[in-house]
């Protein structure tokens, strides 16, 4: 994964030999953004978890200690591309915290559905989300979980939509990604929509959800199917959840081999939208390196070719591959404070960090400026750079902020296995 890819059939044989050992559990991987996607039959995302519509607690004066937990299973076997949200919409449920993976089942791709009652301490599989399209090898990618914070044509606050990747173990395949919603706490999932289908052979990626500051919900994805990019940034956008349009880049680097992908949007208190993203290139600088941009909006992004920002800590560490992003609440902070996950951390000369896979950051400043290190509540072992290990890694602080629930992958023997650990932030 520290090398852009240069044929995707390739890219996806190289993933599904990095997972062949997962033993009874049969995961072949998604297709490269210049890295391996994870989970081929799997909150930012996108999930809002974290979002300025949570009642911040004031965490001083008489706050509870802070729990720290050891990594535990989520679920029993294999699973990818983790995602999780706290219910905030959803009146006496608020407050459960469901988490998604991509599974595969006999060959059939789904996604499992889990949900904790006890703040991420435990979880137990409520639902599953299953198609056709998915079905007997047709391939599975890269799922998001996402509660709606307001309406939707005729879906209330509350409704929550799950979307992926399907078809790209399809002979002459044709990508889709697809939409599913639950009015019942993930218990049971109806197709909602199609957001996007390829005209080609090439991929669809990674959706993410968000609402724009005119109430529409917008879906941002990876597109491989404009021939004047290898892969590019794009969003469109819905009244109802049903019909898309708008069809827009929103970032789509030059030169043409430019890959950027894996977008994550979180909105901070002051209406400002922020997005992270990795960027592939055949340049050195930009060889999966995780960067962000802004928008005032949530649709604008500005023009897509300005490919962002480079987070770094004070003494020029940064992030590669597969960025996750989280927004908490900070005592004293209107603006509360950002998280950011990458698979793996590097030193400004560009060696690999001793804390990577065990290491995540913090920003008081909407990303602005140097980001903080701080431990991660689950130690990722495996330094290689597959779709297992610390890919895509979902972050959910608590409702006060004073704590993150992460849940992570890696290798157990050969089973891609999620994690989950809370500690302090």
């Amino acid at each position: 994964m520290s090398r852009r890819r240069t044929g995707h059939h390739h890219a996806r044989k190289v993933a599904a030999a990095a997972v062949a050992a997962v033993a009874a559990f049969g995961l072949t991987a998604c297709q490269g953004n210049g890295d391996t996607k994870a989970g081929s039959s799997s909150a930012s995302g996108s999930q809002d978890s974290g979002s300025p519509d949570a009642s911040a607690k004031s965490g001083a004066g008489d706050a509870e200690p802070l729990r720290k937990t050891a990594p535990t299973p989520l679920r029993d076997g294999g699973a990818l591309y983790p995602r999780a949200i706290r219910l905030e919409h959803s009146g006496e449920d608020n407050g459960r915290v469901l988490a998604s993976t991509v599974v595969h089942d006999g060959g059939n791709g789904i996604g499992a559905v889990q949900e904790s009652t006890d703040g991420g301490s435990s979880f137990s599989q409520v639902g599953t989300v299953a198609d056709p399209k998915s079905a007997a090898g047709r391939g599975l990618c890269c799922a998001t979980l996402y509660e709606l914070p307001q309406q939707v044509g005729d879906m209330p606050a509350g409704t929550l939509l799950w979307a992926a990747s399907f078809g790209q173990d399809t002979p002459g395949r044709r990508m889709t990604i697809e939409v599913f919603k639950s009015t019942d706490l993930g218990r049971k999932w109806s197709h909602l929509s199609t957001v996007a289908t390829a005209e080609d052979t090439k991929g669809l990626w990674e959706p993410e959800f968000s609402i724009d500051a005119e109430g529409n919900l917008v879906c941002h994805y990876s597109d491989e199917t404009d021939p004047r990019h290898s892969q590019k940034l794009v969003a469109v956008r819905s009244r109802d959840g049903v019909s898309w349009s708008g069809l827009h880049d929103t970032v789509a680097g030059t030169p043409a081999s430019d890959r950027p992908g894996m977008a994550v949007v979180r909105k901070l208190p002051n209406g400002t939208y922020v997005m992270t993203y990795e960027i592939c290139s055949e340049d050195p600088k930009f060889s999966c390196v995780v960067h962000y941009r802004t928008s005032a909006d949530g649709w604008d992004w500005g023009d897509p070719t300005n490919l962002g920002t480079r987070p770094e800590t004070a003494d020029g560490k940064y992030f590669k591959h597969a960025p996750n992003l989280a927004w908490a609440p900070e005592v004293g902070n209107p603006q509360g404070k950002l998280l950011l996950i990458g698979q793996a951390m590097y030193n400004a000369d560009g060696s690999r960090a001793e804390g990577s896979g065990r290491t995540i950051w913090t920003n008081s400043k909407g990303g602005e400026g140097a980001w903080r290190e701080i431990p991660a509540p689950v130690t990722v072992t495996s330094d290689k750079l597959d779709s297992c290990p610390n890919y895509s890694s979902s972050l959910l602080p608590s409702s006060d902020g004073r704590e993150v629930l992460e849940i992570a992958t890696d290798y157990d023997g050969g089973v891609c296995r999620p994690y989950h650990a809370t500690q302090g932030t």
